[in-house]
């Protein structure tokens, strides 16, 4: 059933051009696809649709996330980009210039925990990148 299917984000997005400008400026991202109200965007694994909405970004919670071999590189690169990393200061969770350490956060991917960082694109979307931590 749906174990075997592909699956994608869709994002919602207020400004469908000030969001592509977002992606191409900030995070380096061309659409493969353009559409009525859409762009798809590919990346190594996976693929997600910005989709013009009339409703707001939930902004509470991780929409989308990337998994990248070098956090820190991947945040130095978007922060030389113009791209704002979020700080938090939570009960287990605390950011250190923007990265967080998660213990125990996905073990299936062959590790102890996650480094991760959040930022939120032009139309307030809140989006994350990671690294396991082996």
């Amino acid at each position: 059933m749906l174990e075997d299917g592909d699956v994608a984000a869709r994002i919602p997005v207020l400004d469908l051009q000030r969001a592509e400008s977002f992606y191409s400026d900030k995070l380096g991202l061309e659409p493969s696809e353009r559409r009525p109200g859409g762009l798809r965007y590919r990346c190594r694994s996976g693929e997600f649709t910005l989709f013009e909405s009339a409703g707001a970004a939930v902004g509470d919670h991780t929409q989308m996330a990337w998994t990248v071999d070098d956090l820190e590189a991947t945040v130095d690169r978007l922060r030389a980009r113009g791209v704002t990393f979020e700080e938090y200061d939570l009960p287990g969770l605390r950011t250190v210039d923007g990265i967080a350490e998660v213990a125990g956060n996905y073990p299936s991917r062959g590790g102890v925990g996650e480094r991760a960082a959040w930022f939120r694109d032009s139309e307030g979307n809140l989006l994350g990148i990671g690294q396991p931590i082996t």
